[in-house]
């Protein structure tokens, strides 16, 4: 294939952050088109970064030879349109996360199998080295047995972000509230590094803010198929706004990951043996040697998104495999509609 010709489905924050991306991989990409309803954030962000605008992606397929269609669509949305571009035959990045529900995201599947393109979903936390030398470890044995996890979002979003856009705070086209919005990434590396989640248990509430259908704060524990445990505690209603955190656990080492940083880690090798002691340390350390953590740059937002486009442009060009694809996302959301049913009816869900 040559260089791929992309389209941009959705030209609000989050496409203008894949058009940023888009800019940045000139070398490897093309941006042909940017689409979206309304016809000025379109053309906006088409003189910005490329391509040429359009109303509608049937408008975009129609006039450009389009490989790869980005949806940037409310949440609500990423199934209709991701489809539309499957059975056109072409290949998908979603943002995340990939539907609302667990069923449709399973018809974005269904037609990715029938069309036998790639479909990758944005998780771009798991690019970010805080995740990938965690996550080594963990696959390395150097964490031993994990036990527990805990997926803590602490942020705040005043009632303007909600009252900014009719589609906000809806069940239809958020799919959620803090857990599904804002939790879900960070929902995505608890299971990364615990496993596939098997059943949850959760409480939710909207205690801070007004004229929305979903939550502004939930809690929830799971269980993984492994035995282990986690924690889920999500908000929009902690003022002023704090981190998105990750701990994870085991019986040979531990980490913390804190707004993208490595704030904690310390592993074991396979085959050392491990210090008794009472109470824990609080270095940044592997092997008993202090290391300087490896970090995101929290200043430069795309650089974990570019990460996860260059992993889709090499298995589009058979260079390797995705990383990310709907059956990873698929078990994220699993976890946050289980826990939404779970609040609803208050007793545990079991996830198939």
């Amino acid at each position: 294939m040559s260089v791929p010709k992309f389209a941009i489905v959705g030209a609000g924050v989050i496409g203008r952050q894949h058009g940023l991306v888009t800019s940045q991989l000139t070398d490897r990409l093309e941006l042909a088109a940017v689409v979206d309803v309304v016809p000025s954030r379109a053309a906006s962000l088409a003189d910005e970064r490329g391509g040429r605008p359009y109303a509608a992606l049937a408008d975009a397929l129609a006039a450009e030879q389009i490989d790869v269609v980005v949806v940037c669509t409310p949440t609500g949305l990423h199934g209709t349109v991701a489809i539309e571009a499957l059975e056109a035959g072409k290949h998908v990045i979603i943002e995340k996360p990939a539907e609302v529900t667990v069923a449709r995201t399973d018809e974005i599947i269904r037609a990715r199998d029938k069309a036998g393109t790639l479909v990758t979903v944005i998780s771009q936390h798991r690019f970010d080295p805080s995740t990938e030398k965690t996550l080594a470890a963990i696959r390395a044995g150097e964490f031993g047995r994990v036990s527990s996890g805990i997926a803590a979002i602490d942020w705040w979003r005043g009632q303007s972000y909600y009252d900014s856009g009719d589609w906000r705070g809806t069940w239809e086209l958020d799919g959620g509230g803090a857990l599904m919005n804002q939790g879900v990434h960070t929902v995505d590396l608890l299971v990364a590094a615990l496993g596939k989640p098997v059943e949850v248990f959760a409480y939710t509430g909207t205690l801070a803010h007004e004229r929305i259908e979903v939550e502004d704060v939930a809690t929830g524990v799971v269980k993984f198929e492994s035995g282990a445990l986690g924690v889920l505690h999500a908000s929009t209603s902690a003022y002023p706004g704090l981190s998105a955190r990750l701990h994870v656990h085991g019986d040979r080492g531990s980490a913390v990951i804190d707004n993208d940083q490595l704030a904690y880690f310390h592993s074991t090798p396979v085959g050392a043996p491990i210090e008794e002691r009472l109470m824990g340390s609080t270095q940044v350390t592997t092997g008993g040697d202090t290391e300087t953590a490896a970090a995101a740059n929290p200043g430069q937002l795309s650089d974990a998104h570019r990460l996860q486009y260059l992993n889709f442009l090499d298995a589009l060009a058979g260079n390797g495999e995705l990383r990310v694809d709907l059956e990873t996302n698929r078990q994220s959301i699993a976890v946050i509609t289980g826990a939404y049913e779970s609040a609803r009816t208050g007793k545990p869900v079991r996830l198939a």
